[in-house]
């Protein structure tokens, strides 16, 4: 069986390639339709990026499950010892737009914890990794996380996080701000451009599986929104919200919401 380690490399490798598939349609006119029922949009780069990585990823590893957003639920990985958990277009609507802050989010799940995990972004070349028993890098170069108070920090989060019933006495004095990708926003709190990613909202696990390692690895403490351990590769395929900080900045977060 192979390690975390392999899979880190196979996952690089096959991201990298997902990029350069992205870049074939990137501001050339992709089409492009609603999936429906609030799922958003989908393109035609994010199925040919999916239908690579399927076929590449699944045989290296054809005893691992398979969960991606743009692939028919399997229940079969319910039972497999490892998964894949694939985002073939994270932030699909800043691809459609022309925006560079598009990335690929690729994880290997062994039971319900993470333990491989890329997040690539072909147009800014950026390559963030980690795997269980590793640290975790940008560009081969290791990350950490900022030790931010609350007041003043920068989190990466939605405009509706702000509202009064969200918080036990008002939103606190951070700076909120916001980016397409969720994954890219949990990288961007494990390599300290920002000071956390939140999210009240349930989290789709494409979205998160790989971020969250990454942000793991990097010194981040990375929970729920009610701060209980993440588990994946379940029947629901969601996370319940997101809190990824530095631990002090995560405690305050925490303390404050409702």
């Amino acid at each position: 069986m192979p390690g975390a380690e392999a899979d880190l490399d196979l996952l690089t490798a096959a991201a990298r390639d997902a990029g350069r598939i992205a870049l074939r349609f990137w501001r050339r006119d992709p089409q492009a339709w609603d999936k429906g029922g609030g799922a958003g949009p989908v393109t035609e780069a994010d199925l040919a990026v999916n239908d690579a990585l399927h076929a590449t990823l699944t045989a290296a590893r054809p005893d691992y499950g398979w969960l991606s957003e743009e692939s028919e639920a399997d229940p079969a990985r319910l039972d497999a010892e490892h998964c894949f958990i694939i985002d073939p277009i994270d932030g699909t609507r800043a691809f459609i737009d022309g925006q560079d802050g598009f990335s690929h989010s690729l994880a290997v799940a062994r039971g319900d914890r993470i333990v491989a995990a890329v997040v690539h972004l072909p147009v800014l070349d950026l390559t963030y990794a980690a795997h269980v028993d590793g640290p975790a890098t940008l560009n081969g170069a290791p990350i950490a996380p900022t030790d931010a108070a609350i007041e003043g920090a920068r989190v990466l989060t939605y405009r509706a996080v702000a509202d009064a019933p969200n918080w036990h006495s008002g939103m606190p004095g951070f700076r909120r701000e916001f980016r397409s990708s969720l994954a890219w926003r949990l990288c961007l709190a494990a390599e300290g451009r920002f000071d956390a990613a939140l999210s009240l909202r349930a989290a789709w696990e494409w979205d998160i599986a790989a971020g969250a390692l990454i942000a793991e690895r990097a010194g981040a403490r990375v929970t729920d929104r009610r701060g209980q351990p993440m588990r994946f590769n379940s029947e629901a395929a969601q996370v319940d919200g997101l809190i990824v900080a530095g631990s002090r900045l995560h405690g305050a977060l925490l303390a404050a919401l409702r």
